[in-house]
């Protein structure tokens, strides 16, 4: 006798599919797969068996598919003993429980309330990584009189992602800042000096994880004139820490300058170990020392590519009109003012 037939039944059990209350015996010549048989969707004569492995465990017949059930699947299994009756059961795989949204904008720069009229670019940081692709179906600039901006920004198919996916760079369309550009002249400025402006980030971008964000952002800001004096380090004011100490080295800007820039756009030379922090509206930069500072002369070196909001480097315009004076370019990638540690 090839088996025992009691009341068989057939369970779901961690992915896989058991009969209990069934003693197999020896497999079959024509295989398990003949006795116990599991199906994806309603029956139909079309839909092949599922492949997966076969076992005996504890003296029952056990078959695990060979790919994991998607959630929500509908399966049926099908038991066959031999010379005796076929017995049928159907399961519902569970779907998974939805991820509640958690990711968030953490913060935009600038982060200051006031921008230029020719304002270059916003970075808009966000808690945890975000999805690529259709970035631009989330982002909207939002008039005082509630009147969208159309095409404000410059929409690059290769999206300005850091390497992370957590900071996204904006670059408003450069043909509605310079002048003298058709598009400007078409199209109009992006923003108007004297109205205020709502950058809006819809909820419904979806992060990494393909999960909306916790709620919409909204940040509010008003529009100045034009800026097309390019930042000037003879301008700037250093506050130097005292030698034996981990005081701040502290430089304060006249205006506000780029935020990402800041991070790594100046450094100190001979080289000192230590972390930068930028404070007070972008108009703030920190050193702090890892070691207490030694007594001696140093260079603070800055990159001749460091911006302010409008995109002018140092020394040089982002912009220069036909009828303005032209300023000259420097030559060297780098400038650099005296420190002296007492």
């Amino acid at each position: 006798m090839f088996a025992l037939l009691l009341a068989a039944a057939i369970h779901m059990d961690g992915g896989g599919f058991r009969v209990s209350d069934w003693q197999p015996g020896p497999e079959p010549a024509s295989g398990w797969q003949s006795v116990l048989s599991v199906y994806v969707g309603p029956k139909s004569d079309d839909v092949p068996p599922l492949g997966g492995a076969y076992s005996t465990d504890s003296g029952e017949l056990v078959f695990r598919p060979r790919f994991p059930l998607a959630p929500g699947l509908h399966v049926r299994a099908v038991f066959h003993p031999p010379g005796g009756d076929s017995t049928e059961a159907e399961f519902d795989i569970p779907k998974a429980a939805p991820i509640p949204p958690s990711t968030y904008v953490q913060h935009v720069y600038p982060s200051g309330n006031t921008l230029p009229a020719n304002a270059l670019k916003l970075y808009v940081y966000f808690s945890a990584p975000m999805s690529r692709g259709d970035s631009w179906a989330h982002i909207r600039l939002v008039r005082d009189d509630n009147s969208f901006v159309t095409e404000p920004f410059f929409e690059l198919t290769q999206e300005l992602w850091d390497q992370d996916n957590r900071r996204f760079t904006i670059l408003f369309d450069p043909g509605r800042i310079k002048r003298g550009l058709a598009s400007l002249a078409e199209a109009g400025p992006a923003l108007e000096a004297g109205r205020s402006y709502t950058l809006v980030i819809t909820r419904d971008w979806l992060d990494g994880r393909g999960v909306p964000l916790v709620e919409e952002y909204r940040k509010t800001f008003r529009v100045a004139p034009e800026d097309r004096t390019p930042p000037d380090p003879a301008k700037w004011r250093i506050t130097a820490p005292r030698a034996g100490t981990t005081d701040p080295l502290v430089i304060h800007f006249p205006k506000p300058l780029d935020y990402a820039l800041l991070q790594h756009e100046i450094r100190i030379t001979p080289i000192v170990a230590g972390r930068v922090s930028v404070g007070a509206n972008e108009t703030e930069w920190k050193f702090l020392p890892q070691s207490p500072w030694r007594r001696g002369d140093y260079r603070i070196v800055i990159r001749t590519d460091l911006e302010d909001l409008a995109g002018n480097h140092i020394l040089r315009a982002f912009d220069v009109d036909t009828f303005d004076p032209i300023t000259p370019r420097l030559s060297a990638e780098t400038m650099s003012l005296p420190l002296r540690i007492r």
